[in-house]
């Protein structure tokens, strides 16, 4: 009960409520609470809520109580006495190898400049047969570096220069260790570094050194003593610039209270040009989503248990020394894998699990440049307890159909329900164009009246007799007509009850819904598929009469895409015989589909353009060229 906090408390009362749904939203404390139109819970979380214990992290962020945002360095700020504040450190090396910074060499930057650390080479037992000052700064996270800055004391200043210097950096990357160009250390504990800067017969007292603008975990400062004279450091200045290239959040495990329907996650925020926030979710059956592993020193043997046969857990794993250690797996047998990443431009997506969930976790990883940075305002997800159903499974056949033609699916779905569930009366499923028809509706093979609510460009919803726990395990089949254009389409659904709108639409799961069938999946494959990008085009008439009559004012170019693995920009040009270009209409960005355009008639600045023939051309910029079709139309009056 400790652990959990306020938290427990308001998540048995969510358990206990009559309302079934309930509305977390993590940020955005300053704005007002959603309004549905029936009786709801609504629970508020802090961004700055991020327990270790409880699997929660944030990684170089500002956290505000209404959004997070990767944190910004000031380049007129010296980041040296903020290195503990950032997670960092200073390490000194000596004869025994890599240690904290200590004794005289505080004075390097204790923001005293009439205090110095001495480079006479007098170091005594501090350094043993160490030569030379090394020393490495760490930031505690991966920033972009401006320049470093170092200066004697001032009455010092004409004749204690440091004459050799190396500066080097390091990302922080493990995978790049040992490749670098310059290797630092004593007694086999070695770190490498590239080269910023390196200096030979240098007579400067005051240095002050651009860095280059690349990711930075580690500085390294390394100067022996000098071949004549003494150096000294008064003061030794890091500046940053720019925006942590990578920043991190993951939340605290979410506990429900109960298994739950899991709906829609809404957020707000903003990904400026060169940065990119990726929210992904996953959800599980426990508060733990890991498997923890000690090394029992029997040969390579490990075991999810501690020394007294009693599970792992983060605590009891935490306690472990190093060397007991064997790692951190995902727990498959209770938790989901992470979703891909949601389209952030999209602003919602749907909550993914193969069933209903009592706890859930989400993460945000923020790639910034160096003066963009985007920032997430809040996230905001509905769930549903007691769910419509312990567990919908579905799947669609036929799994591989022809680009671009109509085909016959079968979308056959089989509830699983428990005494408490909701249960349903409404089924939706999405399409990648708009269904041709459908056809008809089966519930344990026998035809069954449904009501078609909706059908558009994203699928439709069908309203059928009431699914209820007289119903568990009978299969319904959905028969409809529909196109695919991209290998791979995913045809998802959702169960809901029409009489609850508020409740959470729950999402099918992909299954073995029918033994008879092989498919298992909602995926559909495209047959003999074509290389061309465009497989279609077409206009609403070969004539535009751009009169003004009302009649053939204007054309509709019509056109199909295929297996555009991402979005790409579209664009309608308009020629004359002689290939001059006289209009382009940008149609946007498009994903596989069908789409269309129109075209009034006239030139890129708005006149008529006299009888003729022209040429309507598509082109569309994808990853692996341009693709391009063409039309031509006659213009009369």
């Amino acid at each position: 009960m400790k652990m959990w906090g306020w938290f427990t408390i308001a998540c048995l009362a969510v358990a206990q409520s009559t309302s079934a749904v309930t509305i977390y939203r993590i940020g955005g404390e300053s704005i007002p609470q959603p309004e549905l139109s029936v009786p709801y819970d609504f629970v508020q979380l802090s961004w700055s809520e991020v327990e270790p214990a409880r699997h929660g992290r944030a990684y170089l962020l500002e956290m505000d109580p209404d959004f997070i945002a990767p944190q910004q360095l000031d380049p007129s700020v010296n980041l040296t006495p903020q290195l503990e504040e950032l997670g960092g450190r200073i390490l000194s090396l000596t004869w025994t190898g890599w240690g904290p910074a200590f004794g005289r060499d505080l004075k390097m930057f204790d923001g005293d400049s009439a205090t110095a650390f001495l480079g006479d080479g007098d170091w005594g037992g501090d350094y043993g047969v160490i030569r030379q000052k090394s020393m490495i700064f760490d930031l505690g996270g991966v920033f972009l570096l401006d320049r470093i800055e170092l200066s004697p004391r001032e009455r010092f200043l004409n004749d204690r220069f440091i004459e050799t210097l190396t500066i080097g950096l390091n990302d922080g990357d493990p995978l790049k260790d040992g490749t670098r160009e310059f290797a630092s250390g004593h007694r086999g504990q070695y770190f490498d570094f590239d080269i910023a800067h390196q200096l030979s017969e240098n007579t400067e007292s005051e240095l002050n050194l651009k860095l280059p603008q690349v990711p930075v975990r580690m500085l390294l400062f390394e100067a022996p003593e000098n071949a004549r004279g003494i150096w000294e450091v008064a003061e030794l200045k890091i500046y940053g610039i720019g925006f942590a290239p990578q920043a991190s959040y993951l939340s605290n495990v979410i506990d429900l209270g109960a298994s739950a329907s899991l709906g829609e996650v809404v957020w707000s925020g903003r990904q400026d040009a060169a940065s990119e926030i990726d929210i992904a979710m996953r959800a599980g059956d426990d508060e733990d989503p890991n498997n923890y592993w000690r090394f029992t020193f029997r040969g390579d043997e490990r075991a999810r248990f501690d020394a007294n046969g009693l599970p792992l857990v983060l605590k009891s794993y935490n306690r472990l020394d190093s060397g007991e250690k064997a790692g951190v797996t995902h727990d498959t047998e209770n938790w989901d894998f992470w979703s891909t990443s949601y389209d952030f431009g999209s602003s919602s997506g749907d909550l993914i699990s193969n069933k209903p969930r009592r706890f859930v976790q989400f993460k945000a990883d923020f790639t910034s440049g160096m003066n963009n940075g985007g920032q997430l305002d809040y996230l905001q997800f509905k769930v549903s307890i007691p769910p419509v159903a312990d567990q919908v499974m579905a799947e669609i056949t036929p799994n591989q159909v022809l680009a671009g033609v109509a085909a016959p699916f079968t979308y056959k779905i089989k509830p699983l329900l428990k005494a408490d569930d909701l249960g349903f009366d409404s089924i939706s499923i999405d399409t990648p164009a708009q269904p041709i028809s459908v056809d008809a509706v089966r519930i344990g093979g026998i035809d069954a009246t449904f009501e078609l609510i909706s059908l558009d460009d994203s699928g439709f919803t069908i309203r059928i007799p009431r699914v209820d726990t007289d119903q568990t395990g009978e299969l319904i089949e959905v028969d409809f007509q529909a196109e695919v254009f991209k290998y791979g389409t995913v045809f998802s659904g959702r169960v809901f009850d029409n009489e609850r709108p508020e409740e959470v639409h729950q999402t099918v799961t992909p299954g073995d819904a029918d033994p008879l069938v092989d498919a298992n999946v909602l995926r559909v494959d495209l047959q003999g598929l074509s290389q061309q990008t465009i497989q279609a085009m077409s206009l609403s008439s070969p004539v535009i009469t751009p009169n003004g009559d009302g009649i053939n004012d204007e054309i509709s170019i019509e056109y199909d895409l295929l297996n555009l693995i991402r979005t790409a920009p579209v664009l309608i040009e308009v020629y004359d015989l002689a290939g001059r270009r006289l209009n382009a209409i940008t149609a946007g960005a498009a994903e596989s589909g069908r789409f269309s355009t129109v075209w009034n008639g006239r030139d890129d600045s708005g006149n008529v353009l006299p009888p003729g023939l022209y040429i309507v051309r598509l082109v569309v910029e994808t990853d692996g060229g341009t693709a391009a079709k063409q039309h031509a139309v006659s213009l009369a009056y």
